[in-house]
């Protein structure tokens, strides 16, 4: 019987840490994040399509199909808060629905958590309306109504996403995931706080990672609006499998999409759209 010692390669093979790799910290590399050069400095002409949002009859809620009082919850990107998702919400009210805040301060905390959160608004907004609610999510903030959605379907009339880069992992540009670096590092003093090592990442074991992973099918329409234009996130990922569930808006930036006209009536449309399914039971 051969007792010699396993030789340097067999170590290797292995998976052992030699040497000054020893000290490696194992969260380096996301394989849940990936980062891509998308045309960053189209971001910089958002202002114009809020003020071209303003002055567009859209705005006034012409030419779009209006609701009849559903509940909707909005719900911001990254680094974003409600006051960024005024201008929607206004439009929203004024064409027929009950817009809600989200109550998020900064969208910068543990995912996982704020989605748990958003889990309990919505059951107090169906207790109070008696209606499932429709998510509409910019961004990280469509990310986190995917999640919501896994957590109680049966509260949820419907998803629209605008710009969420929800499919396998999260491809966008290294400045953007460079601040989600940062803010995991433990620098954010009074944002990202909360976070851990892993949160948000590949690594991470939580529900939220594991909803954009392996999602389970749910009897619940879900529609996404993107641009390939988008300076933020690679618009690939922002698509649904279903083709006649995409829209696409390919003159907006990223920003832009919860301020281009288009991108509204899109929304208009996914709103007033007819499903034909069966009841989810609530």
């Amino acid at each position: 019987m051969n007792s010699s010692p396993p030789q340097l390669d067999d170590l290797a093979d292995l998976g052992y840490l030699i040497g000054p790799d020893e000290d490696a910290n194992p969260f380096d590399h996301d394989p849940g994040v990936e980062a891509v050069s998308t045309p960053l400095w189209r971001e910089f002409f958002w202002p114009l399509e809020l003020a071209s949002l303003l002055c567009s009859p859209i705005y006034q809620g012409a030419g779009v199909a209006h609701g009849h009082g559903e509940p909707v919850l909005v719900i911001p990107g990254f680094l974003a808060n409600d006051l960024m998702m005024i201008p929607l919400r206004r439009w929203l009210k004024r064409i027929g629905y009950r817009p809600y805040l989200s109550d998020i301060a900064w969208n910068t905390d543990c995912p996982n958590k704020t989605a748990l959160r958003l889990v309990q608004k919505i059951k107090v907004i169906h207790r109070k309306t008696g209606r499932r609610v429709i998510l509409i999510g910019h961004s990280l903030g469509g990310m986190l109504s995917k999640s919501i959605l896994q957590h109680v379907p049966e509260l949820i009339d419907r998803v629209i996403t605008l710009g969420s880069p929800f499919r396998d992992h999260v491809r966008a540009h290294p400045a953007v995931t460079g601040v989600w670096e940062y803010l995991l590092s433990g620098q954010g003093k009074l944002i990202g706080r909360n976070l851990h090592a892993s949160c948000g990442t590949g690594f991470c074991m939580c529900d939220f990672v594991r909803h954009m992973l392996q999602p389970e099918a749910r009897p619940v329409p879900q529609f996404a609006i993107y641009s390939r234009n988008d300076g933020v996130v690679d618009w690939v990922s922002c698509a649904e499998e279903d083709a006649m569930a995409n829209t696409e808006i390919n003159e907006a930036t990223h920003i832009g999409l919860i301020f281009h006209p288009r991108a509204l009536a899109a929304v208009a449309q996914r709103l007033a759209q007819r499903i034909e399914s069966a009841d989810t039971g609530c």
